[in-house]
């Protein structure tokens, strides 16, 4: 390497990204290697899954923020990204990887790569970054890490690593027990093996500290402080409190004069404000813009010129989220009007730049744009124990007009690794879904099926797939390309039954709606007229009352009908809600609870709506 090159490499830097498939065990290893790189003291109680700081991420056990924290071993520092696994957050996993010269790829010794890893294993070669190749839980039952290593390199080959990147070096180990070795039959120590492998092999980071600052915005955090939080790579130069900045943003070319306010470097499980302010290779924040989003690029020269951004996935969904207007309103949230609403989502959009709010014409309604159901779960999710209360519509595509004006919906690859015994039934699933079937390959844990599908056909596909691989069955889905529209889809098969009094549930009633469909609900719960109670097995709404009670007589006795067994009632989770509702109907959103209801409650209201539409067909 010239001597030219080396100087302009920060050599006590490296700048590291963690991939891996959903729970592989990459957040465990941070964990280790902050537990190793001194983030805690002695006596400090070590915190497991550290990273997964949201509790969202805590509870489904997957990241869904890319974060990034900073290791020193040694003289070293070594800048970790941890990346989502989960396709919805595609977008994250794009802007981590503008950030780093290397990457972690976490394979778990059993299971060997899957679905994500190929995803974001792709990414990352196509980005032209070192790999580390980490073959983790070789305590599993059953693990054959040496198998599970084998075919990492067959997908290098398969996804036409450089001969470079195919020669990249592995470690075995356990995140789990805080070891890493060179060979199967090493010492069972420490992490240091891993450590050094990082230096050995992930270059410092390329940066010119003699030149001007410059610097692509990868990512943007928010603080209540300082407002807006630039994160990048310092390119070149360096910066300080205090110097002036050029914003040269990525949507129209502008450029806009900033003063800096603060700098932070990353360090342990948060933020320092940095003494000596940033350096040339190292991962910042930079603080001091009203204004500045991903893919801007900050530079000190006034002539600087812009660095080059990906594009990220566009948003392939909307659905409208609402002010909560149902009889049982404001009774568990605290934030319940219009102006809260409103505010809560366009704070979202100043640190997530994959989801886009607009107002519409209606009062308290509000279309937000996104790139998957998970997504949009996770952010109600949110937003409930924030103290919410919402309506949230099912899922709609946006779509497009042709230059011959048709009508053009986006499709997705999607790739499912499902048991052998399960590919029947998922193949009938995805025809019925009008999946074009691209390829198929026969692996030992299973089947991998490669479909071309409109992202219509995706909504609600995650649910049939759990149900129909008894939990087995993986899916990742790609944004491929905006192509003609393909017809009608039918995705739910089932009718409603719908509450047609207020009140409160009983067992006399709830026994004999029994006989119709599946239970929602259980006695004693508030419904109201238009509320979803349960399922009925017929494409069509059928109207019940759920908060009959029994009449007395002098020959019967109250405490008869107390015996009445129900099956238990089917709990849709949030995002299952979401993508189970019918078009003309609302999840209910509250801290508490998760109801299905019609927009339009009133039913003569509803038939009259229906009437008016056949009339306008006719």
């Amino acid at each position: 390497m010239s001597t030219t090159v080396l100087e302009n490499m920060n050599q006590n830097i490296r700048n590291i990204a963690i991939i891996a498939h959903v729970d592989h065990g990459k957040t465990t290893l941070v964990d280790q290697l902050l537990k190793e790189g001194g983030v805690y003291r002695a006596n400090q109680q070590v915190e497991e899954r550290a990273m997964d700081s949201m509790d969202l991420e805590r509870e489904k056990g997957i990241t869904i923020k890319a974060k990034n924290t900073a290791v020193h071993w040694k003289d070293k520092t070594i800048n970790i990204v941890d990346t989502p696994g989960h396709a919805d957050f595609g977008g994250e996993v794009e802007r981590a990887l503008r950030m780093v010269d290397g990457v972690l790829l976490v394979v778990d010794s059993y299971d060997g790569p899957q679905a994500q890893t190929r995803f974001v294993l792709r990414k990352a070669l196509a980005h032209g970054l070192k790999v580390v190749i980490v073959v983790n839980k070789i305590d599993r039952d059953n693990a054959d890490p040496l198998k599970s290593y084998d075919k990492v390199q067959e997908l290098l080959l398969e996804l036409n690593a450089t001969e470079e990147q195919f020669d990249a070096p592995v470690v075995f180990g356990s995140g789990r027990d805080g070891y890493m070795m060179r060979t199967l039959d090493g010492k069972r120590e420490n992490m240091t093996p891993l450590f050094e492998t990082i230096l050995e092999h992930v270059p410092p980071p390329f940066a010119k500290p003699d030149s001007a600052f410059h610097m692509l915005v990868s990512n943007i955090d928010w603080s209540d402080y300082v407002g807006r939080i630039a994160v990048g790579k310092i390119l070149g130069g360096k910066i300080a409190v205090g110097d002036t900045v050029f914003v040269v943003r990525h949507s129209d070319g502008k450029r806009i004069r900033n003063k800096v306010t603060k700098i932070f470097e990353y360090s342990g499980l948060g933020t320092t404000e940095a003494a000596l302010g940033g350096i040339a290779g190292n991962i910042v924040g930079i603080a001091g813009f009203e204004d500045v989003d991903i893919g801007d690029t900050l530079t000190a020269d006034a002539e600087g010129h812009a660095l080059p951004f990906t594009q990220i996935d566009p948003p392939t969904l909307e659905m409208q989220f609402a002010v909560n207007d149902g009889p049982l309103a404001g009774r568990e949230g605290k934030f319940v009007t219009s102006r809260q609403l409103r505010e809560r989502l366009y704070k979202e959009i100043k640190t997530n730049v994959s989801i886009h709010v607009e107002d519409t014409d209606k009062a308290g309604v509000f279309t937000l744009k996104a790139r998957g159901a998970m997504q949009i779960a996770v952010l109600v999710e949110t937003m409930r124990r924030e103290g919410f209360e919402l309506l949230v519509s099912r899922p709609q595509v946006i779509t497009k007009k042709s230059e011959e004006g048709q009508t053009l919906e986006p499709y997705e690859t999607l790739w499912v690794e499902v048991p052998e015994e399960c590919v029947g039934s998922v193949m009938q699933n995805l025809a019925n879904r009008k999946g074009q079937l691209t390829n198929m390959e026969k692996h030992p844990h299973g089947t991998t099926i490669e479909a071309h599908i409109t992202t219509r056909g995706l909504i609600g596909f995650e649910i049939d797939l759990v149900n129909q691989t008894n939990g087995r069955g993986v899916m990742l889905h790609l944004f491929k390309e905006y192509g003609p529209w393909a017809g009608e889809l039918i995705t739910r098969l089932t009718g409603t039954l719908l509450a047609t009094e207020s009140g409160v549930t009983t067992a006399y009633a709830l026994d004999m709606i029994a006989e119709r469909g599946r239970l929602f609900v259980v006695p004693g719960e508030d419904v109201y007229e238009g509320m979803i109670v349960g399922e009925n097995p017929r494409n069509e709404d059928v109207p019940v009352n759920a908060a009959r009670a029994k009449q007395l007589t002098n020959f019967r006795s109250q405490g008869e009908g107390k015996g009445i067994q129900l099956a238990p009632p089917i709990k849709l989770s949030l995002e299952r809600a979401i993508e189970y509702i019918a078009p003309d109907e609302f999840v209910e959103a509250t801290p508490k609870s998760l109801r299905l209801r019609k927009k339009i409650l009133n039913s003569n209201e509803r038939r009259k709506i229906e009437r008016n539409e056949k009339k306008g067909v006719e």
